[in-house]
């Protein structure tokens, strides 16, 4: 008996190669962000990149050129949001909020349309904390 999987939001979103690839990239620039690549950030990457369908050949190029490269911002709105909360957990991982990972998170947010009260309200949810009650971010479970 098989049993249907229910996909993702992401999954969903992403639906070609170039979309998921800009969003691996916006991710791998956060986790570089500090100059290392802690295992739990790794461990992320690895997992998303499995949940994709990404091969080791397909990001190859994303990670010799990480120098060079910017963000990718999404064009819909929805995509947008679960970026940046996929953002902000990569820069979760490693337990510390790190200046440069939360200024490209910050960036981003700022790109999409999203203020510095909105990103913060994110971290806070994401860390498992309670929302400011006087806002109400975009995040979607």
């Amino acid at each position: 008996m098989q049993t249907k999987q229910t996909a993702h939001p992401l999954d969903k979103l992403l639906d070609t190669q170039q979309k998921k690839l800009a969003f691996f990239q916006n991710l791998i620039l956060v986790a570089a962000a500090d100059g290392r690549l802690d295992k739990d950030e790794g461990d992320f990457l690895v997992q998303i990149g499995q949940r994709l369908g990404l091969s080791y050949d397909d990001v190859r190029p994303i990670a010799d050129n990480l120098s060079v490269l910017s963000f990718v911002v999404a064009a819909d709105g929805l995509q947008r949001t679960l970026e940046l909360q996929t953002l902000v957990q990569m820069m979760l991982q490693d337990g510390q909020i790190d200046p440069r990972e939360y200024g490209l998170c910050l960036e981003y947010a700022n790109r999409v349309g999203y203020n510095k009260q909105i990103l913060d309200d994110m971290v806070t949810q994401l860390a498992g904390g309670a929302p400011d009650a006087g806002r109400n971010p975009p995040t979607v479970s």
